[in-house]
């Protein structure tokens, strides 16, 4: 069984950063794409940043500048460092990874979500 375990969130001043983590265990045979997705209260859940096992990364407009994210391929790790926080960036974030556990079937995964609030 696969999990996605994201760590990080908390409460932050604007202007602030935070730095969030998301660890992929299980029976990993291999991770593609790995992501960050946030949803604010009342509205849809967005794409933030998003990374291949190459490097290749895209950002949402909004972040792009403050956001950089990264990955570990070695320990199947994500993260995703927030700088010049604004309260606007409030919200649940998850980690998502699409993985296979045979090397023939993908499936995207997601972890449980942190919570970020930025404080004006």
């Amino acid at each position: 069984q696969v999990q996605l375990v994201e760590s990080g969130g908390g409460l932050v001043q604007a202007g602030g950063s935070l730095r969030l983590s998301c660890a992929a265990s299980g029976s990993i045979f291999s991770i593609n794409v790995m992501g960050w997705y946030r949803q604010a209260p009342g509205k849809q859940r967005e794409l933030v940043a998003a990374i291949t096992r190459g490097g290749t990364t895209n950002y949402a407009d909004s972040v792009k500048g403050r956001f950089t994210i990264s990955r570990d391929n070695a320990g199947n790790t994500v993260y995703l460092q927030m700088n010049s926080l604004k309260p606007e960036d409030t919200g649940v974030y998850s980690c998502n990874a699409d993985l296979s556990t045979d090397g023939s079937h993908w499936y995207t995964h997601w972890g449980q979500g942190t919570h970020i609030t930025v404080s004006s």
